[in-house]
């Protein structure tokens, strides 16, 4: 969510987190700011809007720094309340949320402290304003005060040339280069130029001071920290001609999904849990829980074994049942989705074997989960996902293979859709001329039966991330009872048909919405129901095993919302409100 960068060692500080911070704006924030320790005192920019309008910060004077991007929480997006926040002798950026802000706000104040900001990240500076010492032991002692979830970096005026992080259940990164010493939210910020990255375990601290990095454990005591690998190629993306990230990523599909297939034959440990299995859970967030639903159509049809998809966020609440003999999917794309990871601990403690299905090696989830399952969709640097949710997909397909195969059942083989992905990208550009119909619209509805439904939950999900247009994904059967109210010839309806047991029923919710003044935009790979009565438009996509449809289904979809936010006057690359990595509940 938030970004975080520190840095201190010979060179000038600003101009290196600045570039961190640019680094992290795929993230998604909606302010930023950094300090600077100059000797004793601290210079702050801070400022709402992108890191490129921190003005005259890269001419800050000082080796030790801090930068954060912030993702409102606690007040509104403003310079006031943009990190970082200076009391007394110490300036802190924080990633996470306080949840016992109020009590601890409330203390400061009965002392007649002033707060200058609405955020819960501020009282950290001014609780550990008032531990006399060691900042190390400040920050321990402030640490085991607050509620919820942290990651932070700190200056300490009295301690030139050092940063303080801390972390627990906020991901935080350390490393050292020839230069100095580094710390960020995630890898890619230092990537060209730490040699050495660490990731820090939940309740863990950090010293960066001198030429070491140096790790501690909740008592204190040094401990070795998790060496991390990451690819500094993949620091930051080149553009490569297209205008945006978004349509990049799209772009890079085919040949993301032919990375992610997997063959699990030589794990014979995964292998024996996948003979044991009997009920699979998967629990997953937005789109990453869009491709669990496509991926328990796929279980269910070729492996008959019970699969059930629940939203993370209320997983824990549900006080689920699970079964001896479980297979708990976590899917989250950075692996540091606060509620999945929640969801993982759970089944984990009720005797679920959890496997991660993600896109970071070094992530959270990974340390959670008894299996980890990676897909290869490299950096996906637009805050809609794309590529990874058909990463996500050739991933769960290639398990679902799998299961089958040692269940004794047959399965289709995912690898046969990597050639007609390619042939469907390209098609999908004919979504462009549907655009005048939806950027206009009052809102726009996604209809579909079975794997079809899942799929028009999220391409109903991405229009409304980038274009801001709102709709929802509905089942097709169930317009009448209740949203067929909502249809006339304002709100455009995209209906998919890849199930040939399921398009005439899907055909019947057409010929209803038509018939109330929708224009239909038919999304199928059945070329005689694109001249049936009531379509308005259609895309003929070719033909492949329905179960598996999801993965070329969803392009059209992904392009559709693309081509509607550029008309709509939107960045498709950055949306308003939205972050990638949620680590927050």
């Amino acid at each position: 969510m938030c970004g975080i960068v520190g840095y201190c060692g010979r060179r000038a500080a600003a101009p290196i987190l600045l570039a961190g911070l640019k680094k992290l704006e795929y993230r998604g924030y909606d302010s930023a700011g950094v300090a600077v320790l100059n000797g004793t005192a601290f210079a702050v920019v801070r400022r709402a809007g992108r890191v490129s309008g921190l003005d005259g910060a890269a001419s800050l004077m000082g080796n030790a720094g801090i930068g954060h991007t912030r993702w409102a929480t606690h007040g509104a997006p403003s310079e006031r309340n943009a990190h970082p926040h200076v009391w007394g002798d110490y300036a802190v950026v924080h990633n996470g949320i306080v949840e016992n802000e109020h009590a601890l706000k409330a203390e400061c104040l009965a002392r007649g402290e002033e707060f200058l900001s609405e955020t819960d990240s501020e009282i950290v500076a001014h609780l550990l304003a008032r531990e006399a010492g060691d900042p190390l032991v400040a920050l321990r002692n402030v640490c085991a005060r607050l509620e919820g979830s942290y990651a932070l970096a700190v200056l300490c005026a009295r301690t030139p040339g050092t940063v303080y992080c801390a972390r627990r259940g906020s991901p935080l990164i350390v490393g050292r280069g020839k230069d100095g010493l580094y710390a960020a939210s995630d890898a890619p910020a230092i990537a060209t130029e730490a040699e050495e990255l660490y990731a820090l375990r939940d309740g863990e601290f950090a010293v960066l001071a001198g030429e070491e990095a140096r790790i501690f454990n909740g008592e204190l005591a040094a401990v070795s920290g998790d060496r991390i690998v990451c690819a500094a190629a993949d620091d930051a993306p080149a553009l490569d001609g297209f205008n945006h990230y978004m349509r990049k990523e799209m772009s890079e599909i085919p040949a993301v999904f032919a990375r992610s297939l997997t063959d699990f034959a030589e794990n014979s440990e995964f292998c024996k849990v996948l003979c044991q299995t009997e009920y699979i859970q998967i629990a997953a967030c937005g789109t990453a829980y869009h491709s669990g639903l496509c991926a328990k159509f796929a279980i269910e049809r070729f492996c008959r074994i019970p699969a059930e998809t629940y939203i993370a966020s209320e997983y824990r609440y549900l006080d689920p049942i699970v079964k001896e003999n479980t297979l708990f999917l976590a899917v989250s794309q950075s692996g540091e989705t606060a509620d999945t990871l929640a969801a993982a601990r759970l089944a984990a403690e009720r005797g679920a074997v959890v496997v991660a299905v993600t896109n970071v090696a070094y992530s959270s989830l990974t340390r959670i989960a008894r299996f980890t399952l990676l897909t290869q969709a490299g950096r996906e640097i637009a805050v809609a996902a794309t590529k990874s949710f058909n990463a996500q997909l050739a991933l769960l397909y290639s398990l679902t293979a799998a299961l089958a195969r040692q269940r004794g059942r047959l399965a289709a083989d995912p690898s046969a859709l990597a050639p007609i992905l390619s042939d469907a990208l390209a098609r999908s550009e004919e979504t462009r001329a549907w655009t005048p119909f939806f950027a206009g619209a009052r809102g726009a509805y996604f209809i579909g039966r079975g794997a079809d439904h899942a799929v028009a939950l999220e391409g109903s999900l991405k229009l409304k991330e980038v274009s801001y247009l709102p709709g929802e994904g509905y089942p097709a059967g169930e317009l009448k009872h209740g949203t067929l109210a909502l249809i006339d010839d304002k709100t455009p309806v995209v209906a998919l048909a890849f199930s040939e047991r399921l398009a005439e029923k899907t055909m019947n919710a057409v010929r209803e919405v038509a018939a109330r003044g929708a224009k239909v935009f038919l999304i199928t790979c059945f070329e005689e129901l694109c001249a049936r009565k009531g379509v308005f438009r259609s895309l003929l996509l070719p033909p492949c095993e329905e179960a598996y449809s999801p993965a070329v289904s969803v392009l059209p979809l992904q392009a559709l919302a693309y081509y509607v936010a550029l008309a709509r006057g939107n960045d498709p690359d950055k949306p308003r409100h939205l972050a990638k990595s949620v680590t927050v509940e």
